[in-house]
Formats: structure tokens, sequence, C-alpha cells
């Protein structure tokens, strides 16, 4: 019996420990599915291979965070196998049938109280409020700032030779006037542009830091260069306009969306 007990509170430790880790890389600037993707996998230390996880570890704060992750999930899952093994083998304890109910009955109690919104949003203000406190983290979180949600994604986008937007400057795109804004520009000797300019030219194998909604660069990426091109940049610049439209509907006040190339002056505007 006082096996399954130590299962149940090293489980109880282990979620809090990922818990605790997802919600600090998640003001790192990671999406929280992101984070907790990479800290169940530094945890458990499995499916650590995508190329997202090269970019956390990466960066120093979220790789000294999957360290710690991986040396304290190896101790976790020894502890929590050999106390799993001990609570069957021990003969002299409860009946099988009693100890496989309350082993059943915890997992059940532990998934149904770390599944809950309510306890899951109290438990990541609490870690955040405490990070705060504690931490010298620059702790927002960027996915929430953003309004990743819903169609809107900050994605990369690369600049193929046959496409759209290679051999134009930003302005020239006007790229904003279909709801897409360029973070960033990474050229291919690696060299990071942030926040550019109209002016900034951009070239092939180029990639770009996009913000925006996720049908937009759908779009945006199987556009070809040529008048085709140019007619899909328009029909997306009207769908922009009707979206604008849709959100001016619940804020009647504001003029400041208007995307439609009157907005901004000469050759600065993206």
């Amino acid at each position: 019996m006082a096996a399954i007990v130590s299962l149940l509170i090293i489980l109880v430790i282990s979620i809090l420990i990922t818990r605790v880790a997802s919600v600090t890389l998640t003001h790192t600037g990671l999406s929280r599915e992101s984070a907790r993707f990479q800290a169940r996998s530094a945890f458990t230390g499995v499916g650590f291979t995508t190329l997202e996880s090269e970019k956390v570890v990466n960066h120093p704060v979220r790789r000294r965070i999957l360290l710690f992750l991986m040396l304290v999930g190896n101790v976790g899952i020894v502890t929590a196998v050999s106390s799993l093994i001990l609570s069957f083998i021990d003969t002299e304890d409860s009946p099988l049938g009693t100890r496989m109910l309350l082993l059943i009955s915890g997992l059940v109690v532990l998934l149904v109280v770390f599944k809950s919104s309510f306890i899951d949003r109290h438990l990541s203000n609490l870690i955040s409020r405490i990070l705060r406190r504690t931490t010298h983290l620059d702790v927002r979180d960027y996915a929430s700032l953003l309004h990743l949600s819903g169609e809107y994604r900050v994605t990369d986008m690369r600049v193929e030779e046959d496409g759209w937007m290679a051999g134009h400057k930003l302005a020239e795109l006007r790229l904003r006037d279909e709801g897409v804004m360029v973070l960033g520009v990474t050229r291919t000797d690696g060299t990071y542009i942030g926040a550019p300019a109209g002016t900034t030219l951009l070239l092939s194998g180029d990639t770009l830091i996009l913000y925006g909604r996720s049908s937009c660069f759908e779009k945006l990426g199987k556009r070809r260069a040529g008048a085709g091109g140019d007619e899909e940049h328009d029909r997306a610049v009207a769908d922009q306009q009707q979206e604008v439209r849709r959100q001016k509907a619940f804020d009647p006040g504001d003029d400041s969306r208007k995307l439609d190339g009157r907005g901004g002056s000469g050759d600065d505007r993206q």
C-alpha cells in the first residue's frame, strides 16, 4: 500500500514539475502547446527530435530548463517504476484487488484534477506570479500578447526564387493591405533584420517572420510571380478589407484599422 501511495506522490510531483517548466517555457516566447510538448518530451526523454526542438535548445534559458527536466525525469521515472513493481510483489501487504483499486482510483483522480481547465488556469497564474517574484525572466506570455489563437499565428516563410515576393521591396508588396505583418527577415548568411522598413528588398532564400491569419499565409506561400500573383494579391486585399469591416463592427470608433494603402507614408511602409 505504501508503494502505491509513493507512486501517486511521485506522479503528482512529476506533473507539477512539467507544469512549472511548461509555464516557464511559455514565458520565454513559446506557445502553450509547444511549451507543453517540449517539457513533456524532455521529462520523459521521448519525441524530442523535432525541428522546433533545435530552436529550443539554442536558447540559453530554455536549454537550462530542459536539462533540468531531463535530469529530474530520469530519476522520477526510475523511482516510479520501482514503486509500481514493489506495489505488486509485496505479498504481505493488502490484497491485490485492493491495491489495484487504490492505484486506479488515484490515477483517475489525478487525471480529472490536472485536466481541469479551472485548476490549469489558476495553477498557471500562481506559477507566473512566483516566477515574477523569484526570477529575472522576462515573464510575459507572448502567445497571449499576440493573440496567437483562432486564426492568428506567427510563422516563418521562405522566399522562393519563383515566388511572388522575390526581388521586390516590402513597400511594393503591400503585405499589410492583405493582413500580413513582417516582423523580421533572416538573410541566407544568417543576418537578421528586425522590424524591416518598406525599403527592405526581399531576396530569394530569405526567411520572413510573419504575423497574421493562417489563411493569409496559406495563400501567400503558394503565390507565384507574374500577373497571376498580382491578381491573387488584389483578391487577398479585398478579403482583408472585408475582415477589417467585420472587426470594426466590434469597435465602431476605431479608424486605425484601415489597411487599404492610405495609412502609411511613402516607401517606409511594408
